[in-house]
Formats: structure tokens, sequence, C-alpha cells
């Protein structure tokens, strides 16, 4: 039954496919610290649903079994080396020479069609073969991101991937590039053996991190987190981080990029006819221009619509700020006086930075 679970996972397109038991994750404890310490900002639904986090029959009652399976979003990158300055050489979150001056940069898992359109087919095809290979009454649900398990935690013991200091799942296999997705069900299937620590001494992502986000090994503030900041954050991102954020406009990969592991990656299949060349180089100046409808025309089917215009905007002023070419000035002084005031806002400061350099 394992096995053919596992085939079916690799026929799907799925890059890696393992097992664990429902029982709760080991680190519980830790998310309850995390958040008494209020490490997890304005995503208060952390908190709210963090005691089926703790426990997976909370989640589906009878669970027996988590399936978790990997999805690469690598790339034509793949299999890179990171550098020993901790930057992998293909830039994947900087400029090549030669491009776009005024260009925004955008984590590497956006540049695709949004996954959890993707994935949902693929693990809802899944999920039903699993019911149909237990009993009658076997039940199970799938998740993309959107379930509240504690995936990472989860994922290591089911084998995938181990959790680096950075806080998220590296694999053997596919390095730092891929998403997780789960599926729990009330069949009970033979756990795999769980993954260990193989970060060694290195410390590369912690060094990489332009905001200090990390603030031990395996410790993340999400506070200071750039993805956090120019995503989850709705309201205005704190003036003294704004200058770290360099001119990225949607996430951050440094954490990411700096991890040597990232030599073993590989392109995944299924997320391959889904790349959005479009999205690799992003003209600031055309994205300030972006009235209501014509945000959701550009990153129509994308993760960049999580942002809404006004949050993606705001972005965009602050990367102008930091990249501070004077030619910036007469688009950011139109959008200074957008009715959004949260745009509006980002934008004066823009305009400070650059007039007073």
């Amino acid at each position: 039954m394992k096995e053919t679970i596992r085939q079916r996972a690799r026929d799907l397109g799925f890059d890696d496919c393992r097992f664990t038991t429902a029982n709760p994750p080991e680190s519980a404890v830790h998310l309850q610290r995390w958040l008494e310490q209020g490490r997890h900002g304005e995503m208060a639904y952390l908190a709210r649903n963090a005691p089926k986090r703790a426990n997976p029959e909370l989640v589906l009652a009878g669970a027996k079994t988590i399936i978790t399976l990997a999805t690469s979003y690598a790339g034509s990158s793949a299999g890179v080396p990171a550098s020993p300055g901790g930057e992998s050489q293909c830039e994947g979150s900087r400029l090549a020479p030669g491009t776009l001056k005024l260009a925004g940069t955008i984590a590497r898992y956006a540049r695709y069609a949004d996954y959890h359109d993707v994935l949902a087919e693929k693990l809802k095809a899944l999920s039903g073969d699993v019911d149909q290979l237990g009993a009658p009454d076997t039940r199970s649900l799938w998740y993309v991101d959107t379930g509240p398990l504690l995936e990472r935690d989860l994922a290591q013991r089911a084998g995938p991937g181990f959790i680096g200091k950075h806080t998220n799942l590296i694999s053997r296999q596919l390095g730092n590039w891929f998403f997780l997705s789960e599926i729990i069900t009330t069949l009970e299937i033979e756990p795999d053996a769980p993954e260990h620590n193989r970060c060694g001494n290195c410390t590369r992502c912690i060094a990489a991190c332009p905001t200090n986000a990390i603030v031990a090994p395996f410790q993340l503030d999400a506070r200071l987190c750039i993805s956090y900041l120019t995503i989850e954050l709705k309201g205005s991102i704190p003036v003294e981080l704004r200058p770290a954020i360099g001119a990225r406009i949607y996430g951050c990969d440094d954490c990411l990029e700096a991890c040597p592991w990232n030599r073993f990656a590989r392109e995944g299949r299924l997320m391959r006819p889904h790349a959005r060349t479009d999205l690799e180089v992003l003209d600031l100046i055309e994205l300030l221009s972006l009235d209501e409808a014509g945000f959701k025309t550009r990153f129509a089917g994308t993760p960049m619509l999580r942002t809404k215009r006004r949050g993606l905007l705001r972005n965009v002023c602050v990367a102008l700020g930091n990249l501070g070419d004077p030619a910036s000035l007469p688009a950011l002084q139109k959008a200074a006086q957008d009715p959004e005031p949260l745009i509006a806002e980002h934008a004066k400061w823009a305009i400070e930075t650059i007039t007073s350099l």
C-alpha cells in the first residue's frame, strides 16, 4: 500500500512522498513560546489555531497518518552551488548585469502560477486514491500551506528534509527550493524514518539575512523578516527596516540561497509548465502606474495577488527609495497623491530618501 501511494505521487508529479504518524509534533511547545514572545507579528491566525497545530487529531478525528509531499520549484538554475560568501552564483534575488535599472525582485516561488492552485488538483486526486485503498470509512484531508499543521516538524519526522538554522526545511535531494503539502488520513500506514539535522557548523543563512531576522540558530523573528514585511504585514513597514529591503518587492530568498545544500537541487516536473518568465524582472515604474484593475490583470493567477495593490505598491515605493535614482521621482510624486494612504506614505518616504542623497 505504501509503495502504491508513493508511486502514484510520483506519477502525479510530486518529487518526494514520505509518511509519518499523526502523533503531536514535538515542536508544539516551541510554537507556544514563539507566540507568547509575539514573534508572529500580525499573523493572528497562527495563535488562533495553535491547539490544532499541536494535535493533528483536532484537525481530523481518528487521524493515523500524515503523508508529506515535496514539489520542487528550483527552476532552470537548480544545482548551482552557493559561493563561500553565502550567495548563489545564479544571483537568484538580484539582477544580472545589463538588465533593467529600476527593477524589483520577487521570491523564486512567486515566479510561477499560484502553487495553491497548481497542487490542489494533484492533492485531491492522491487523497482520493488513499481513501480508495483504505476501508470504506477511510477519511482524508489534503492541505497545501492552508491547514493548521506544523508541516516542517512533521516533514522532518516523515523524512523528506530537516529543519535548517533558518527555520525552513532543507532536502538533501531538492535543496531549499520546494513546496510542502500534506494529506492527513485515518488510514494507518507504516511511517518512514525521520531525517536528522545536517547543518553542522554552517551559519551562512544567518549571516545572509539582511535584517538579522534569524535571531539565533533555528529561531526566527517574523517581525524582522523581509518576507513578512513585504507580504504578511498589512500596514506601514517600520522606517528603520526599509533600507535593508533593497529592491525586494515580494518576499526574500537570501537565507535560502545561501544554503550549500542547493548544489543538489533539481528542477521539478510539476511546476515547470507553470513558470511565469514575465515575473523574473519587474519594472518598478511600470508597477507604480498600475490601478486596481491593472494590478489584478498583471498578477492574475499568481501568489502576488495576496498583497493587494496597496501592499505591492507600498513595497515598490520602498524599493525605489532604496535604489535612489532621481529618474523615479516623477512616478513617486504621482504616487504620493494616491488615494490609498499606505502608498502615499511610502512614496513620500522614497522621495525624501532620494532627494537627501
